[in-house]
C-alpha cells in the first residue's frame, strides 16, 4: 500500500469523468471482457478481494497528467474490496482511492480502427506497473504483424511475450486462453479462465446444462436399473417352478432364490 499523503491533492473519483463515450468497434470489445466478469462471479463467488473492470477508465499518477485515464477493453484487480467504502460501485479505477493498487492484468481486444495497443497502450501499461498484458486480435493480426491470442509479463520493467495457451498466471491463481464454446446458441471462439490443470471454468449456462444433462442421465440409469432388477426378479420367480419339480420344499427354494416363502407359495399357486 502507498501513504495516502502522496495522493491529497489529487482528484477524487466524484470530480473525475467516468467515461469518454467512444463507441465500440465490433461485439467482442464489450462481450468478451463481460463473459469474463460473470465467469469470475462464479469461480470466485465467495471472494469479494478481487475487481474487474469493462470498459472502464483507470486513473493513475505515472503518466503526464492523473486526470486523464487508460481505458483497457477489461482489467482485473485481486487484493482490492469490490465494493468501495458504502456499498458505493465504482464510477472509474482511480490508483490512488485503491491504496495505490495496480491492476494486475489489462486485456485489449483489437478492433478494426487501431488502437495503439502493440505501442503506446504497451507502453503505458509497462510504466503503470500492470503485471500481465493480454492482446486479442482474432481479426486483424496479419494486418498488426501479430498473432492472435499475445500475453505478456512484466519483467524487470518491460514487457516480454509469453508463450503457452492456456497460459497459467501465478500471481492471480488463474490461466487464460482461447476456446471454443456455445454461447447463447452459438458456437463461437471465447477468451476463457483456465484452472491450473488447464481445464476451462464453465458458465453458467454451460452449468446449468451439465446439470441437466447430468439429471437426465442420473434418471436413465435409475430406470435402467429398475428395469434390470425387474428381469432378474421374474427370473428368479420362474425359477421356482424348476425347483419345485426337482422335489424342493418351499422352504428351500425360498432360500435357494431370496425370495419370502409366502412369494413361493403364491408363485407355486399361480402356476
Amino acid at each position: 500500500m502507498v501513504s495516502t499523503d502522496l495522493y491529497k491533492n489529487l482528484p477524487t473519483s466524484d470530480e473525475l469523468p467516468d467515461s469518454d463515450d467512444t463507441p465500440v468497434d465490433n461485439e467482442d470489445q464489450n462481450f468478451l471482457p463481460n463473459y469474463l466478469l460473470f465467469l469470475l462471479a462464479i469461480i470466485w463467488k465467495d471472494r469479494n478481494d478481487w475487481y474487474f473492470g469493462v470498459d472502464m477508465g483507470i486513473y493513475h499518477t505515472s503518466g503526464e497528467n492523473p486526470r486523464v485515464p487508460v481505458i483497457p477493453d477489461g482489467f482485473l484487480t485481486v487484493g482490492v474490496n469490490r465494493r468501495r467504502p458504502g456499498n458505493k460501485s465504482r464510477k472509474s479505477y482511480v490508483v490512488w482511492e485503491e491504496g495505490g493498487m495496480v491492476p494486475q492484468l489489462v486485456l485489449e481486444v483489437v478492433s478494426w480502427t487501431p488502437g495503439n495497443e502493440y505501442e503506446s497502450k504497451m507502453a503505458i501499461y509497462e510504466k503503470l506497473g500492470v503485471l500481465y498484458y493480454v492482446i486479442y486480435n482474432p481479426e486483424y493480426y496479419q494486418r498488426d504483424r501479430h498473432q492472435p491470442f499475445e500475453i505478456y509479463r512484466q519483467i524487470d520493467g518491460k514487457y516480454q511475450l509469453q508463450s503457452g495457451e492456456p497460459y497459467w498466471l501465478p500471481e492471480i491463481g488463474l490461466g487464460i486462453g482461447r476456446t471454443q464454446a456455445t454461447v447463447g446458441g452459438i458456437d463461437r471462439e471465447i477468451l476463457s479462465w483456465f484452472d491450473q490443470y488447464g481445464r476451462r471454468y464453465l458458465s453458467s449456462e454451460e452449468l446449468a446444462q451439465q446439470a441437466q444433462l447430468e439429471a437426465q442421465q442420473a434418471q436413465l440409469e435409475a430406470q435402467q436399473a429398475q428395469l434390470e432388477a425387474q428381469k432378474e426378479r421374474q427370473a428368479r420367480l420362474a425359477a421356482i417352478a424348476q425347483l419345485d419339480n426337482i422335489g424342493l420344499t418351499v422352504q428351500q427354494i425360498s432360500v435357494a432364490l431370496g425370495l419370502s416363502i409366502n412369494e413361493v407359495r403364491q408363485q407355486l399357486e399361480e402356476s
